[in-house]
């Protein structure tokens, strides 16, 4: 049995699969903000349940967003603060009595997807999340690829390439948690398409209610897709021509709008070298899921 925690910033998710990848228990509870004890308390008691539920003691993985430090063994990069500075593994593993395996969540992502949804069958995946925030993560031969600084697939905070006089002034006016300037995070996740709609004058919105205008034919929401797209398209075209993978794989609430697998193929010839791309652009088939599906098939597949 695999057992999978997704460590969210207000959710924490535990997932039971077994050897072919079946669920057999899911169940997520709020995650205790800003309590690192909280945090490992909940974290063990929801492996402890599913091992009830299901019967059998199971491996366990672990996906945070952020990623372990391969210097110090400690969480680093975590927008859930919190995390960071923290033995997370070795406390977890001294808890659980076995071994653990952490991973960034969109690290996560890509496994789960290579190994049974958009991108099973290809050897080097590229799993983008787009929701409230944005990051990335590499599968090799269904293996997660970490790297030797932990940070492989994070391009999120790369900064968003070829950039136009707005999108320097947009670098100049809205600073990255992470301390750059420029960020795709800045541009491409929810959150940047929510600011893009109000600096071109609209109210506070959320995004589903953006794209609910911009089906409506509102031409101040139709322009802030129009720029997302190009935007996105100038992110994507900077990893195709760094690491040109065999499939882009789309997860977080973002992945949700349709036209992006339509408008993206389009936009991408422009900007990846040599001016062509056929690299296919599919949306995360565990949808929600695949964090924590992910999280599970770690001890597994990782490199």
């Amino acid at each position: 049995m695999m057992i999978g925690i997704d460590l969210g910033g207000t959710k924490t998710e535990v997932i039971a699969l077994d050897d072919q990848g079946v669920e057999h228990f899911r169940h997520r509870v709020p995650t205790p903000k800003n309590d690192y004890a909280g945090t490992l308390q909940t974290i063990t008691d929801l492996v402890l349940l599913a091992e009830q539920r299901v019967g059998q003691t199971g491996t366990v993985g672990v996906g945070i967003p952020g990623t372990i430090s391969q210097f110090t063994q400690r969480v680093k990069n975590a927008n859930s603060t919190w995390l960071n500075g923290q033995p997370l593994q070795q406390d977890l593993e001294q808890r659980l009595g076995r071994s653990v395996s952490i991973a960034n969540d969109a690290n996560c992502l890509a496994i789960s997807e290579a190994a049974d949804g958009a991108g099973a069958g290809v050897k080097v995946v590229f799993a983008v999340i787009i929701g409230t925030g944005c990051g990335g993560g590499v599968a090799l031969n269904s293996g997660v690829w970490v790297g030797g600084n932990g940070v492989s697939g994070e391009w999120g905070h790369n900064p968003l390439p070829w950039q136009d006089d707005e999108e320097q002034q947009f670098a100049r006016d809205v600073p990255c948690y992470c301390g750059k300037a420029g960020c795709n995070e800045l541009f491409i996740s929810g959150s940047g398409f929510e600011t893009t709609w109000r600096r071109l004058g609209g109210e506070a919105l959320k995004g589903r209610d953006i794209m609910a205008l911009a089906e409506q034919g509102d031409a101040r929401a139709e322009k802030t897709l129009a720029l997302y797209e190009a935007r996105l398209a100038k992110a994507l075209a900077g990893m195709i021509n760094t690491l040109d993978p065999g499939v882009i794989v789309l997860g977080g609430g973002m992945s949700n709008v349709d036209r992006l697998y339509q408008s993206l193929p389009e936009l991408l010839p422009k900007w990846v070298f040599g001016g062509e791309c056929h690299t296919p652009i599919r949306k995360a088939i565990h949808g929600d899921s695949s964090g924590v599906r992910g999280a599970a098939w770690l001890p597994r597949l990782t490199l």
